[in-house]
């Protein structure tokens, strides 16, 4: 099971690393949390191996910044799969993650000003 940004649009990339920029304290709450944690384990994906053009090296976000892909995955066995209550399993997982999108669906429908980006 995987849940993520695969391949953000450029625009879109550059919002979430300006967010990450600005303050990274709201994200790492949520992916440090124990309990995601405990289901997804780390943030994966591509990053890159030095900062992207405009962005200080030395930005104590750059782990954040560096990076390409947010993904997360929870690696399932066929026993998880046949297990009884597998499809609450997998409810609950999702359920875990929902924090995860909501801030991401939040950076990506506003500006750096907390400002809507949806026209009517």
């Amino acid at each position: 099971m995987a849940v993520g940004f695969w391949n953000p649009e450029k625009e879109d990339l550059l919002r979430i690393r300006k967010e990450f920029e600005v303050d990274d304290s709201e994200i790492r709450d949520i992916i440090n949390d124990n309990t995601l944690q405990s289901i997804w384990g780390d943030l994966v994906g591509e990053e890159l191996k030095t900062a992207p053009k405009g962005f200080d090296k030395a930005h104590s976000a750059i782990d954040l910044i560096r990076r390409k892909q947010f993904i997360f995955v929870k690696k399932l066995s066929n026993k998880d799969v046949i297990a009884p209550g597998f499809a609450e399993t997998v409810s609950n997982n999702f359920k875990t993650i929902r924090p995860f999108f909501n801030y991401m669906s939040a950076v990506l429908t506003t500006d750096l000003n907390g400002v809507s980006t949806i026209k009517d």
